[in-house]
């Protein structure tokens, strides 16, 4: 599949430090920064560093070294805010119709407290 990569897309701004960011990690290949509306008490967003649109993208895509550091920087997040033993969720929408905002991959770890049911029906 053919995926259409958008320079001028927030999360590109910041990669680029045109726009601030609250960073909790950065490596080599990816950025952890606080989202700007947080839904939980903590509320992290990781997004690899290379032009992603999203998760199938990234998987097909991107290099060994890039997803190793993506999903290690995932786990240091959890264990940065102290999420691991009290859980966490990690969300990462897709196109339309997963509602996907921002066309860079980002997964939303959400913790800190009680998140209720993953879906409602409807």
């Amino acid at each position: 599949m053919a995926y259409t990569y958008d320079e001028n897309n927030i999360f590109a701004k910041i990669l680029r430090g045109e726009i601030p960011n609250s960073t909790v990690v950065e490596t080599d290949h990816s950025l952890a920064f606080r989202d700007i509306n947080p839904l939980a008490p903590d509320h992290v967003l990781v997004i690899p560093k290379g032009p992603y649109v999203n998760y199938a993208h990234f998987a097909e895509a991107a290099s060994d070294a890039e997803i190793v550091d993506f999903n290690r920087t995932l786990g240091k997040v959890v264990a940065l805010i102290g999420a691991g033993d009290a859980g966490y969720r990690l969300i990462s929408n897709a196109g339309r119709n997963g509602v996907q905002d921002v066309p860079h991959l980002h997964v939303h770890i959400l913790a800190g407290r009680p998140l209720g049911p993953m879906l409602f029906s409807g």
